[in-house]
């Protein structure tokens, strides 16, 4: 097989959020706004600028800003290769693009492209088709951002725990340990009280309305060799998230270590 990376690989979607064009771009093309709904984000907010995406300890992307071009468009490259610890030369870069579209009645369509190029290994292929199912959701996050809380700053709380078994198993455990329901229930998640606004293949999205409001969403996902792993991430929108955080986050980390699984 070919060391050489010439063989393609393309994630495209779209999705309708509300907000004009300034407003959806500060989601999407803001160290801020990214924070607000995907990752932990650094951004030099420019063309050539710099670029990092915090995914767990000791665990990030980095890339730099390729377009820039508000409020409509944005492209950016992250290091493929070392995200996934291959010689420099095995993979392109990976290169996202996003379009901001303005649409009659105060909304705007975005539109996202991913792509990149590889050796065709096996591997391969299995990254973008987890990267599709990872990468979707967050679009929800951003909807419900941008209809709930445009502009703000957010706090992350968040917590993962790995455990023997299948994900169907696990996210079955959880999703009836925490009494999640279908969209539009209300629920009360460990003291949080708000309510369901999607659920996914073993992940559900919920707006939290008290003790701070925000978004949680509560996932679970197959790691290989016979283990699942579990998890939270909210982001929390008050004055009052970073006191609730310290409180909040050993106790969903010692509830999710605990967690009882059924062998």
């Amino acid at each position: 097989m070919s060391t050489i990376p010439n063989v393609p690989y393309r994630l495209q979607f779209s999705v309708e959020v509300p907000g004009t064009p300034e407003q959806v771009w500060q989601a999407v093309a803001t160290a801020r706004g990214m924070s607000a709904w995907f990752l932990p984000t650094e951004m030099e907010e420019r063309a050539g600028g710099s670029l990092h995406f915090t995914m767990g300890p000791e665990m990030g992307s980095d890339g730099h800003v390729t377009e820039w071009d508000p409020p409509r468009r944005i492209v950016y490259e992250e290091d493929w290769a070392a995200l996934m610890g291959q010689e420099p030369d095995a993979l392109s870069p990976l290169t996202s693009e996003f379009l901001v579209e303005a649409q009659s009645g105060g909304t705007c369509v975005v539109r996202v492209t991913s792509s990149g190029f590889g050796t065709g290994a096996d591997w391969e292929s299995e990254f973008w088709d987890d990267m599709g199912i990872s990468w979707k959701p967050f679009f929800d996050n951003l909807r419900l951002y941008l209809s709930h809380f445009p502009g703000q700053e957010a706090t992350m709380l968040e917590a993962t725990a790995s455990h023997p078994g299948e994900a169907e198993t696990l996210w079955s455990t959880l999703h009836h340990a925490l009494g999640l329901g279908d969209v539009g229930s209300e629920v009360d998640v460990r003291g949080a009280t708000g309510t369901v606004e999607r659920v996914g293949e073993r992940q559900t999205l919920v707006r939290l309305t008290a003790p701070v409001p925000g978004m949680l969403s509560v996932f679970a996902h197959g790691e290989g060799d016979g283990r699942s792993a579990t998890g939270v991430r909210a982001y929390l929108f008050s004055p009052d998230a970073a006191d609730y955080v310290r409180r909040e986050e050993p106790g969903w980390q010692a509830w999710l270590d605990g967690l009882s699984v059924p062998a």
